[in-house]
């Protein structure tokens, strides 16, 4: 059976990197000019050497993004059902080796939660685990996507990589979407990272959006860690990595995410510092690559930020985001997984999108029985 797996060890991170950084104004006004861009173009695209024209990538990103998504932004809310965990990671809250409080929410206590953001007007929900299978596995997850299917029109999850006939018993009781990141794609870092756990296994991960596709599933969602190593070369195997996935699984939707690292408890320094202005680069950069790619922002980043990049060729926002389990309403004050930074409520995102000419979107798509 086919997988990326082939294509990524054809690949040299090294050759990549200098490939990257050494291109020139040349590279970058040739990609600019280019009516369809290849991977070539997008390595100019996010070099040093693109960052004197990025006004000229905003306004290209602009227009991009309002041809194919008009002036709609789609808004969602994560909903953490446990932050029970088997692995270690050096940059995460939820990490073994925290000593912290365990929480897995009840049927009872997902509905606490889900009633709340459904009153805010969300239909569009995202849940999260840690990855602690005898606790919150494939059954776990399955009755908790059949609890809210009557809540939601949309559910995606983020949790442990599964195999392809788990994703299958998922979507047939209503998953419509997955979100999984690389985190990065720098073998030995990677590792570095994952020291214990079933994330330890760097090719399993890097196989999981094949089987997502030999699923079928509605809509993988990509993206890398920025802050764990040179997000240039992260985020050009990113795009490596979706360019094969829309070949292989055409009837696929995609979306990239981009998650800078956060503080939390046990708290990991950033290798490598991603600043704003070169995120905003990234996103216009990906946008420039692929204008029906939908593309993503949290609240790990600043009210200020994302007031200002909604208007590059961001298609999807999250507000009042609680990163807990029952961090709603059910246990307001137990360990978060990462601090967020927009704090906003739901109702001040949602007005100030407005105020910038967008149309607040609460879902994205939804399944109708014609019996």
């Amino acid at each position: 059976m086919s997988s990326f797996t082939s294509l990524f060890n054809n690949q040299d991170w090294n050759t990549i990197v200098a490939d990257i950084y050494s291109k020139t104004s040349v590279d970058v006004e040739t990609a600019l000019h280019n009516k369809k861009r290849s991977l070539e173009d997008f390595k100019a695209l996010i070099s040093p050497a693109a960052k004197p024209y990025l006004e000229q990538m905003a306004q290209l990103s602009n227009a991009l993004t309002k041809k194919r998504f008009g002036n709609t932004m789609q808004m969602f809310a994560p909903m953490y059902l446990s932050n029970e965990c088997q692995n270690i990671c050096t940059y995460c809250g939820f990490s073994l080796t925290n000593k912290i409080p365990r929480r897995t929410l009840t049927d009872a206590e997902i509905l606490k939660e889900a009633h709340f953001l459904k009153n805010k007007g969300y239909n569009h929900i995202l849940l999260v685990t840690g990855e602690a299978n005898k606790i919150v596995g494939v059954e776990y997850i399955k009755k908790a996507i059949k609890l809210l299917n009557k809540e939601f029109a949309n559910i995606t999850i983020e949790v442990q990589p599964l195999d392809q006939n788990e994703y299958e018993l998922l979507v047939e009781n209503g998953l419509y979407a997955v979100l999984v990141y690389q985190e990065t794609y720098h073998k030995e870092e990677y590792k570095k990272h994952h020291p214990k756990g079933k994330k330890s296994n760097f090719e399993y991960r890097l196989e999981t959006p094949d089987r997502l596709g030999k699923a079928g599933v509605h809509k993988i969602g990509l993206g890398a860690l920025f802050g764990l190593e040179d997000w240039r070369a992260d985020s050009f195997y990113t795009a490596l990595h979706l360019q094969y996935l829309q070949k292989t699984y055409w009837q696929t939707k995609y979306s990239i995410s981009f998650p800078r690292l956060r503080p939390h408890s046990g708290g990991l320094e950033p290798k490598v510092i991603m600043e704003d202005a070169d995120l905003a680069q990234l996103i216009c950069a990906y946008r420039l690559l692929d204008e029906d790619i939908e593309l993503s922002i949290s609240t790990r980043e600043s009210e200020t930020f994302r007031n200002n990049i909604i208007n590059l060729g961001i298609t999807s926002i999250s507000a009042e985001s609680k990163t807990n389990p029952g961090g709603y309403v059910v246990e307001p004050q137990s360990l978060e997984q990462f601090e967020i930074s927009d704090e906003r409520s739901t109702e001040a995102i949602a007005a100030m999108l407005r105020e910038k000419g967008f149309e607040v979107v609460w879902k994205d798509w939804e399944t109708f029985s014609l019996v």
